[in-house]
Order: structure tokens, then C-alpha cells, then sequence
């Protein structure tokens, strides 16, 4: 007969669970950035500044949805946490801009770039948040 260590065993299933409401607030904060990014290009902003502008607003929208129902403490949000959640948000950033400027050059749609730099922009920034900005101590 096998031992289950429940300690672990619960930290898996609270591990699972902040990944999927940090996957739906993703998901939220991606509609407005999305909706803002295609609409800024229906206004002939360049695809770059668009990404940029629209990866803002979802930053706002998620930052909002972060600190009350992902990575929820007892404790309001510490200055150094605003800090990492924008430094994060800076690196989440420079990921998407590049990667649509980069594929654009290559010659895709910008919103075909944009879909290729949310997997990869969401899970480094997921990563950075998690174990850094909002790391349990």
C-alpha cells in the first residue's frame, strides 16, 4: 500500500487552481487587449504601437483581476509586488512587440504574429509572476 503525503498532494490541487484562474484572468485581460489591439489597427496605428498599446490595457484589466482573485493574501499588494508586476509586464511586452514586428518583417499578418507571441508572452510572465512577484515566502 502506497502513502499519500496530503501536504504535497494539497499544494498540487492549490497549484493547479492558481494556474486556471490565472488562465481565466488571462483569458479576460487578452479579450480587452485583443479588442483594443485590432481596433487600434482599424485606425491605421502601426501594428507594433497597437500591440503595445493594446498589451497595456489587458496589463491594467489583469493586474486588476490578479491581486483579488489569482494570487490572493490577506495582505493588501506590496509596492515591490507593483514594481514585478510591471517589470514582468515590461518583459511580457518586449516579447509581443518583437515577435509581431519580427514576424511582420517575415511577412505574416500582424494578428497572426500577435497569436504567436501570447503562448509564449503568457508563459514566461505566468512564470515570473508566480515564483517571483507573488512568490509565498
Amino acid at each position: 500500500m502506497t502513502s499519500v503525503n496530503l501536504g504535497s498532494l494539497t499544494a498540487a490541487i492549490a497549484a493547479r487552481f492558481t494556474f486556471i484562474r490565472y488562465l481565466l484572468a488571462s483569458l479576460c485581460a487578452l479579450s480587452g487587449d485583443m479588442l483594443l489591439f485590432l481596433a487600434l489597427l482599424r485606425l491605421n496605428v502601426t501594428p507594433a504601437a497597437a500591440g503595445a498599446i493594446g498589451y497595456v490595457g489587458g496589463l491594467l484589466l489583469h493586474w486588476l483581476i490578479s491581486i483579488r482573485f489569482v494570487f490572493t493574501s490577506a495582505r493588501r499588494p506590496t509596492h515591490g509586488q507593483r514594481l514585478g508586476f510591471v517589470v514582468s509586464a515590461a518583459v511580457g511586452l518586449g516579447i509581443t512587440t518583437g515577435l509581431i514586428s519580427a514576424l511582420g518583417a517575415a511577412g505574416l499578418a500582424p494578428a497572426i504574429g500577435k497569436l504567436f507571441a501570447i503562448p509564449v508572452s503568457f508563459l514566461s510572465v505566468y512564470a515570473i509572476r508566480k515564483y517571483g512577484v507573488f512568490a509565498v515566502s
